[in-house]
């Protein structure tokens, strides 16, 4: 099989207060939106949102040290899933499972911090 590459990398403003859960097996997981901006042909901005998902330690980190409106650089992989909702209708989201984070911005964490989430992402337990 040829190799293969889910890689994303966004640097962005943080577009609400991060909130953490914790999994049935007691392992934090954070959601939080990202904005980045793009020019358009017009001159313009436009503004795309992603949701962006930490897990375990590096997920703690970030529910305590990060809030709206800080910068943030975010490394990890996309997550595609999709369920039938309660109206019959099919329903898909798209996430970045992040495994590296940068703290861009020291207000509240000293002077930026960087974070790895290594290997510890567990996707079947997102309670999200």
């Amino acid at each position: 099989m040829a190799k293969t590459i889910n890689k994303v990398e966004l640097l962005g403003r943080v577009g609400n207060d991060p909130e953490m859960r914790y999994t049935a097996s007691g392992i934090a997981v954070t959601q939080l939106r990202l904005a980045t901006d793009r020019g358009r042909k017009n001159g313009e901005d436009a503004t795309d949102w992603h949701t962006v998902v930490v897990w375990d330690k590096i997920g703690e980190a970030v529910a305590q040290y990060v809030e709206k409106g800080q910068r943030l650089y975010v490394a990890g992989r996309l997550v595609q899933s999709s369920w039938e909702g309660e109206d019959g209708q099919r329903r898909y989201r798209t996430e970045i499972h992040a495994q590296d984070v940068v703290f861009l911005d020291s207000s509240r964490n000293g002077n930026g911090g960087y974070a790895n989430a290594g290997a510890n992402a567990q996707d079947d337990d997102l309670p999200f």
